[in-house]
């Protein structure tokens, strides 16, 4: 049976807790939700991203707010419809927001700062799994920090790969289990909120 580089090194996997660790969403966009960016199971997973935020609201967590700026002027752009973060999932006032332009969210932003000391953990849910939340969540073992990913709060898209298409349930599942290997403890919403 494979066993994990954290199982084989014994090292702990505990889930961070809301209202202890912050929650960061990254890049909540609306580009997401149609278009070319359109991400499979989307409504599904911003509804447990949703579900997730109000909890982290209620107990008192530090929410972060990581969005991507476009450089193109086609996606992603700050001051139109696609750029903006999705509603349900929008910054209240006092809530931090971060804007990147790679997909490390650590890359030339404030998002260490803002994480501030929180015990080396954070929570996080956004898109997309194989790309912005994974180079995240990957960045952050380099700070000493386990992230926390809440998978149903992540989603992704199909990608063209050698001349076939790697459907994006493929996807989130091996980027997820990869993630799981040794940078994230990996859970799903249900496990973090109480209903």
């Amino acid at each position: 049976m494979p066993r994990t580089l954290n199982d084989l090194f014994g090292r702990a996997v505990i889930p961070a807790r809301l209202g202890a660790a912050p929650l960061v969403l990254i890049d909540c966009q609306n580009d997401y939700l149609s278009g070319p960016l359109v991400l499979a199971g989307v409504e599904a997973a911003v509804e447990a991203a949703g579900r997730l935020l109000d909890s982290a609201r209620m107990h008192g967590s530090k929410i972060i707010h990581v969005v991507q700026r476009g450089v193109n002027g086609r996606l992603f752009d700050l001051d139109g419809p696609g750029g903006a973060v999705i509603d349900r999932l929008a910054p209240l006032d006092g809530e931090a927001v971060v804007v990147k332009t790679r997909p490390n969210g650590f890359s030339d932003t404030a998002l260490l700062a803002e994480l501030g000391d929180h015990g080396g953990e954070m929570i996080v849910a956004g898109f997309m799994t194989h790309n912005c939340v994974s180079s995240t969540v990957r960045a952050a073992l380099d700070f000493g920090l386990l992230p926390t990913v809440v998978a149903d709060a992540t989603a992704t898209r199909d990608l063209p790969y050698a001349g076939g298409i790697v459907a994006a349930a493929t996807l989130q599942r091996a980027e997820l289990a990869g993630l799981a290997d040794r940078h994230a403890v990996v859970v799903g919403v249900a496990e973090l909120v109480e209903e």
